[in-house]
């Protein structure tokens, strides 16, 4: 395995915002055939729910991908001209976000092909290749479809989070049809019991439609909405069961298969605690309905695959916090009244991905912690994972190209990031899913919905923050973790200075901070600011005529980061929605513009892509004369387009309007 190491590609191709990078898989080939089934047999259960991301990420994106690609394969007229070289890249954006509007700003992106040549190049084409409705025209799908492609006024953002607004319709995405969000909260709050001590995530499986005056679910599960690709996912999923490591993932497996048949939340809640307690299996996988980023309410979730395998050697970091777990809750910074008395089954590893699908594709998490239940949480604990050959991909494909050294204030400071970025980078991480998460209690009868549509970034502050207190900590050496009390602020520099500049590279000038992970960042990084102002802890200062971040005093910042952390703390364990309302529009969202300009102009000098994805390896099983499966082979050849026209024609399983 070191001559791929050696000789591996990680870079691809880059175009727009994007670089598209490559990730190995180390020891695939030294595991056992059992193994090897096991994980091509996930794989392909994961590849299969493709387009309900697609759906769920706005109604009309299976028929634009549809249409674009049709012309990108079978266009006969000038394929060198400009219109078909911009169709091309919109194309190809449009594969990175798994629709229409950008997979990390969530603001729609703008054609630079004209709406002539597009239905010029339409019409050229065969009509029975194209996404009609009976009776359709070409003309008249381009008639419906145009507006949401062009028209910059339609349907302009995925996920709205913009105060006062109706978020529901603001909002492209596809988890709500005739409600306003009134009515939504108004529906699932209506359903919660408050002396329930084990609640479902009520809707996070469904869509909410309004008809004819009545509110109801239509629930994605075999029989219902997205059931034809969820079919398909269950066959595999019932092949994989029969190569099942032990009797616990086999118990896993067929209870994910029992609620993607049924739908019923209680089972999805079963499954979860299947799913925590398995941890002796080498081989592990999510597969379903995940993560609530992409619903503006944080009640829905996106649908998101990845199979996986434990990093033996690696995963020393983080069975070694999670031994410490209650240590760790013990000496939090945060009211006594919030911790954890009894910290239960916090389980971490390191894993190395084997296939990223769904909203884990092609840019994926770099750690994932679940269930996200709370109660289960609570009684059960959580699996929290590292991915291990994700980050060593990141981190090779950023060496020497010039970003540390136009942002890093100080030699000194580029020096200590560059011996020690890959080792905190990692452990915050470690520290951020294992632990973070999984620190601190609820109050008895707060709603776990109670701060709405700023849950999302309170818990990524949280998690973050307490990652952020404890790399500073005497443990990290004690426990062998950081080498030293210097390394820790490797990290303390990069995160501030991202949260206050860098991550502005990802930003429209002109534009707020509205994506949860990038609210976070800035609302820790400039609060510590601003709170420090006066002791100047953290300056922003110039440098020829370049602004530079400069941190003064490290351990006064871990205090304040222990200071936001216990704030943070009470505002999602007493469900305080205005704590959590003014935390989030004071320090989250506005963006200093003059500052803005600066950061974009900077970046746009290196000619780097903001944002990286991966292009997944390929599974061959090799089988014998009787179809028995003898081998299963990995290639890293496919080319992005190659990989992204062969998902659209194997895995095609929804019908372009599900409606």
């Amino acid at each position: 395995m070191v001559m791929i190491k050696d000789s591996f590609k990680y870079t691809d191709e880059q175009f727009a915002d994007l670089q598209l990078l490559r990730y190995s898989v180390p020891d695939f080939e030294n595991l056992s055939l059992q193994q090897k089934e096991l994980i091509y047999y996930l794989s392909e259960a994961a590849l299969q729910g493709r387009d309900i991301l697609y759906d769920q990420n706005g109604k009309y994106n299976l028929r634009i991908r549809k249409m674009l690609e049709t012309v990108y394969t079978d266009y006969r007229g000038d394929r060198t001209c400009d219109d078909f070289r911009q169709l091309t890249i919109y194309l190809k954006r449009v594969w990175f976000s798994n629709g229409i509007h950008h997979h990390y700003a969530t603001d729609k992106f703008v054609p630079h092909f004209s709406a002539d040549f597009f239905r010029s190049a339409l019409n050229s084409l065969n009509p029975a290749d194209l996404p009609l409705s009976d009776g359709q025209t070409v003309d008249e799908l381009c008639d419906e479809i145009f507006p949401v492609i062009f028209d910059a006024t339609v349907m302009p953002k995925r996920v709205s989070q913009t105060d006062g607004a109706d978020l529901i319709q603001t909002s492209a995405s596809n988890y709500y049809d005739g409600v306003s969000q009134k009515e939504a909260e108004d529906f699932y709050h209506a359903k919660k019991d408050p002396h329930d001590s084990t609640p479902v995530m009520y809707g996070l499986n469904s869509r909410l439609v309004k008809n004819n005056g009545k509110i109801y679910e239509r629930v994605w599960k075999s029989g219902g909405l997205y059931g034809a690709a969820i079919d398909k996912i269950i066959y595999w999923l019932n092949q994989a069961a029969s190569v099942a490591e032990n009797k616990e993932q086999k118990a896993v497996i067929e209870k994910l298969v029992a609620y993607y048949k049924s739908g019923d939340l209680t089972t999805f809640d079963e499954y979860s605690i299947l799913w925590v307690n398995d941890t002796n299996s080498r081989v592990d996988f999510t597969n379903g309905f995940i993560e609530v980023y992409g619903d503006p309410l944080g009640l829905k979730t996106s649908w998101e695959a990845i199979v996986n395998f434990k990093d033996l050697k690696a995963t020393f970091r983080t069975e070694v916090l999670s031994a410490n777990a209650q240590w760790f809750e013990d000496h939090s910074p945060v009211d006594a009244r919030f911790k954890k008395p009894e910290v239960k089954g916090v389980s971490a590893k390191v894993i190395t991905a084997a296939i990223l699908a769904g909203d884990l594709y092609p840019s994926s998490a770099i750690g994932i912690n679940l269930p996200n239940s709370n109660w289960i949480r609570s009684v059960h604990g959580s699996k929290s994972v590292t991915i291990g050959n994700l980050t060593d991909a990141y981190n090779r494909a950023a060496r020497g190209n010039g970003f540390r050294e136009e942002f890093v204030y100080s030699q000194e400071e580029l020096d200590r990031i560059n011996e020690y970025a890959d080792i905190t980078d990692d452990l915050h991480t470690d520290l951020h899913e294992c632990l973070g998460h999984g620190s601190g209690q609820m109050l008895p009868g707060v709603d776990p919905d109670s701060l709405k549509a700023y849950g999302s970034t309170i818990e990524e502050a949280r998690a973050d923050l307490f990652g952020l207190y404890y790399l500073a900590d005497p443990k990290m050496v004690e426990l062998g973790l950081t080498p030293n009390m210097e390394a820790y602020k490797s990290q303390y520099y990069t995160y501030i200075m991202n949260g206050l500049m860098t991550q502005l590279v990802r930003i429209k000038l002109g534009n707020d901070v509205e994506e949860a992970h990038m609210r976070n960042r800035q609302l820790i990084a400039r609060w510590t600011y601003e709170k420090g102002k006066e002791d100047k802890v953290i300056e922003m200062v110039k440098q020829e005529g370049k602004t530079f971040v400069k941190i003064n005093d490290y351990e006064k910042l871990r205090y304040l980061f222990g200071q936001l952390l216990a704030e943070v703390q009470r505002v999602k364990s007493e469900g305080d929605f205005e704590g959590a309302r003014r935390l989030v529009e004071n320090y989250a969202v506005k963006i200093d513009p003059e500052l803005h300009k600066e950061v974009l102009d900077r970046y746009e000098k290196l000619h780097l892509a903001p944002y990286k994805g991966f292009i997944n390896p390929v599974y061959t099983a090799v089988k014998d004369g009787e179809g028995n499966i003898t081998d299963v082979t990995i290639s890293y050849e496919e080319g992005y387009a190659e990989q992204m026209l062969r998902y659209s024609r194997d895995y095609a399983n929804l019908p372009y309007i599900n409606e």
